[in-house]
């Protein structure tokens, strides 16, 4: 079965994500769909969101009239700052990822195991730029959520098992939310917390 059009859209994914962000989070968004979140955090919720390539309090994407060429997040997609937004070099970005001051950290995957373990970053015989930041962010945050579909581009489940990929981080996972539903991952099991409409039963490993 074709699951790639069913359930959620990528902007009620993100919809979902905000779920679990809270009043004063400093928070840290991958590179894809988690940078969808940036736009649905409710205005009465104060947050910081991070990027690891030097900025702190990123605002929603920018309207055409708003884009500055100057302002870009890690994945180099235009931003606009909130406000208090401060800048800063690239190593006090990361002292604060491994000082462990980000709350929470919302990423994309490849992969992510029943036992919490991501593979997000590296297709073995595909060139790729490097990991980037996933790896410090995966093992530093409080609490790590991935933000994904379901099923990849030949309809293979991305929720596994055991990671066929080079992991980003072991047991790092705590949530998945994919355009089917969303699952919390306990004592090596996908739960699903809640199905998206029109999904009866998604597949998982």
């Amino acid at each position: 079965m074709d699951y790639s059009n069913m359930g959620w859209s990528r902007q009620q994914m993100a919809q979902k994500a905000v779920e679990d962000i809270k009043d004063g989070y400093s928070i840290n968004l991958g590179i894809g769909i988690p940078t969808l979140v940036a736009d649905f955090i409710p205005k009465n919720i104060r947050v910081m969101l991070q990027s690891e390539n030097g900025m702190l309090g990123m605002g929603p994407f920018p309207t055409q009239e708003q884009v500055d060429p100057d302002l870009i997040n890690a994945g180099k997609q235009t931003i606009t700052q909130g406000i208090g937004a401060s800048y800063f070099s690239s190593a006090e970005s990361f002292a604060m990822i491994r000082g462990q001051h980000i709350d929470l950290t919302i990423l994309g995957a490849m992969e992510v195991s029943a036992n919490g373990d991501l593979a997000s970053w590296m297709v073995p015989g595909k060139l790729v730029k490097g990991m980037g930041g996933a790896m410090d962010l995966v093992a530093s945050a409080k609490k790590v959520i991935v933000l994904m579909q379901h099923t990849d581009k030949k309809g293979n489940c991305k929720l596994v098992k055991e990671c066929s990929l080079p992991l980003t981080g072991p047991k790092c996972v705590s949530k998945v939310i994919t355009n089917l539903g969303v699952f919390a991952i306990k004592k090596g099991k996908f739960i699903p917390l809640e199905l998206a409409p029109g999904v009866d039963q998604a597949p998982l490993p």
